[in-house]
C-alpha cells in the first residue's frame, strides 16, 4: 500500500468530542502574538502558508489574484513528515506560519502542544458545505482548528493485462487477494509492495477490521494494539510476507517504485485517488492497462474501507501564533470550497488527485481519476470510487503521541518486512511502548 511517499497525505477520521482534561499533556503556553508578514495597518494582510501538495501553488496564485485584502505567501515543504519537523522548530522559535497543510492524525498532537488556533467562530457556519467525516477531521473536543481539504475513497487498482494473462479475477476478499498473489508469484510478479518505512499498511487493515489503537475510557486514554481487529489484520499481512507475495521497494526511491508498477513487477495497489497522480506522472508503458475494484473485505464481512489513506482528514490548519486568524480561516475556507481551486487539486494532472471534502464530493469523481491511466476502464471506475465513499471507517481515533508512536512503529515494521520479527511481535512492543510514552508525557492512560 505504501502510503508514506513523497505524495503521501494521510487523511483520517478525526478525534471529536473528547473530554480533554487529563487526556492531553499540559499546554505549553503558546504565544498568541503570531506570525504575519503584514507591515503595519496599511496594505493587505500577508499570511505565510506551508504545504506540500502538487497544485497548491496554482491555488495560492488564484487566491491572491481574487483577494485584495488578504495575500498568501506560499512555501512548499518536501513532504508530510518533513512538515511535522519544520513546524515543530517554527513553533518553538515562535515564527510558525499562519496556515499549515496537514493531515488529521496530527491534529490532536498539535492541539496538545497548544500550537493551533480555535477558529470555530469563523468557520462553523460553513459546516453544511462539507461531508460529515471531513468536517470531523479538523476537530478536537468539538472545536475546529482548521478547514478540511479532502476526502479519500479507497479501492484497489490492478493490472488487467496480468490478471487476464494468468486467469485471475479482481479479489473481493483478503483471502482471494492472497490466493491471487500465490498465482502471480509463480510468474515472477508480486501482488503488492510493502515499503519497510511504511507501517500504514498495518494501520489501515487494523482500522478496516474494527480495531481501535487509541480510545477514550472515562478521563484516560485506552491503548490496545492487540485487539481482535488488529490481530485479524496482522494475520493477513503475515501470510503475505511469509509467502513472499510482496515487493519490498522503498519510497525513498520513488521513481523505482513507479517503474516497478509500470513494468508489471507488482500488479496491484490499495490506494485512493491522490496516489493515481504519481502513476500518471511517472508511467510510460502501462497506460490503459489499469482498472479499479473495491477494497478487499475480510471474508464473511460486508465491504468496509479504512480511513487510512486519506479519508476526510487532509486539513489546512491555523496556528495559534498567527496574528490574523480570522483572515487565515477565510483563506482556508476559500481553498476548500472555491470551484476552481477544488477542481485544480482534484485533477491528477494539475493537482494531487484528491477528492474534495465537500458534501457533493462525488461530483468530482471524474476529475479525480485518470482516463489516461484507466483507458476503457475509466467509466466503470467512477462507480467503484463513488461506492467506496459510502463504506468508510469513521470511528478511528488518533492519540496525542501519534507522531512519536508512528515513528517507533516504523522501525519495527522494517523488521517485519525483512522477516526479522512477526507482526504480533511488533504489536506487543507497540502496546508496551505507547503506554509508557503517554505516561512519560503526564497523560492519563490505561492499557
Amino acid at each position: 500500500m505504501n502510503f508514506t511517499s513523497p505524495r503521501r497525505s494521510f487523511a483520517r477520521a478525526a478525534v471529536a468530542g473528547l473530554a480533554l482534561t487529563g487526556l492531553l499533556s499540559a499546554c505549553g503556553g503558546g504565544s498568541d502574538s503570531g506570525n504575519s508578514d503584514s507591515s503595519g495597518s496599511s496594505g493587505p494582510v500577508t499570511l505565510p502558508f506551508w504545504g506540500w501538495a502538487n497544485g497548491q501553488d496554482a491555488v495560492v496564485k488564484a487566491f491572491n489574484a481574487s483577494h485584495k485584502d488578504i495575500q498568501l505567501k506560499y512555501t512548499k515543504v518536501t513532504d508530510q513528515l518533513t512538515m511535522q519537523k519544520q513546524l515543530t522548530n517554527a513553533v518553538k522559535a515562535k515564527n510558525a506560519p499562519c496556515l499549515v497543510q496537514n493531515t488529521a492524525e496530527y491534529v490532536t498532537s498539535w492541539v496538545s502542544q497548544d500550537a493551533l488556533a480555535d477558529i470555530t467562530q469563523y468557520v462553523e457556519g460553513e459546516k453544511d458545505k462539507f461531508n460529515t467525516g471531513a468536517w470531523a477531521s479538523a476537530q478536537v473536543q468539538g472545536k475546529l482548528y482548521g478547514v478540511p481539504t479532502s476526502s479519500s475513497p479507497n479501492f484497489t487498482i490492478y493490472r488487467t493485462d496480468l490478471f487476464k494473462k494468468y486467469g485471475i479475477k479482481a479479489p473481493t476478499t483478503w483471502d482471494e487477494f492472497i490466493a491471487a498473489g500465490k498465482v502471480l508469484k509463480k510468474h515472477g510478479v508480486k501482488i503488492t509492495n510493502y515499503a519497510g518505512e511504511d507501517p500504514s499498511t498495518l494501520e489501515v487493515l487494523a482500522m478496516q477490521a474494527g480495531a481501535h489503537w487509541y480510545s477514550i475510557d472515562g478521563n484516560a486514554w485506552k491503548v490496545d494494539f492487540q485487539d481482535p481487529g488488529t490481530l485479524k489484520a496482522a494475520k493477513v499481512i503475515q501470510e503475505i510476507i511469509d509467502n513472499d507475495l510482496n515487493s519490498k521497494l522503498s519510497f525513498a526511491d520513488y521513481a523505482a517504485v513507479q517503474r516497478n508498477y509500470d513494468t508489471g513487477g507488482t500488479a496491484t495497489r490499495q490506494i485512493s485517488t491522490w496516489q493515481m497522480a504519481g502513476m500518471v506522472q511517472n508511467f510510460t508503458k502501462s497506460f490503459g492497462k489499469w482498472a479499479l475494484s473495491p477494497w478487499p473485505a475480510f471474508t464473511g464481512e460486508a465491504p468496509k474501507t479504512p480511513a487510512g489513506t486519506n479519508l476526510t482528514g487532509s486539513v489546512n490548519l491555523v496556528t495559534k501564533q498567527c496574528e490574523n486568524q480570522k483572515q487565515a480561516a477565510e483563506a482556508a475556507l476559500w481553498m476548500s470550497t472555491n470551484a476552481g481551486a477544488v477542481k485544480t487539486m482534484a485533477s491528477p494532472e494539475t493537482g494531487n488527485g484528491v477528492m474534495p471534502a465537500l458534501a457533493d464530493s462525488d461530483t468530482y469523481v471524474g476529475d479525480a481519476i485518470s482516463e489516461k491511466l484507466l483507458g476503457t476502464n475509466y467509466e466503470p471506475a467512477k462507480k467503484v470510487v463513488t461506492d467506496s465513499l459510502g463504506t468508510v471507517t469513521t470511528d478511528w481515533v488518533y492519540g496525542p503521541d501519534w507522531t512519536a508512536m508512528f515513528t517507533e512503529m516504523q522501525a519495527g515494521w522494517a523488521k517485519v518486512v525483512n522477516k526479522e520479527q512477526k507482526v504480533t511481535d511488533l504489536l506487543a512492543h507497540m502496546q508496551e511502548w505507547t503506554v509508557k510514552d503517554l505516561k512519560s508525557r503526564g497523560i492519563s492512560v490505561k492499557g
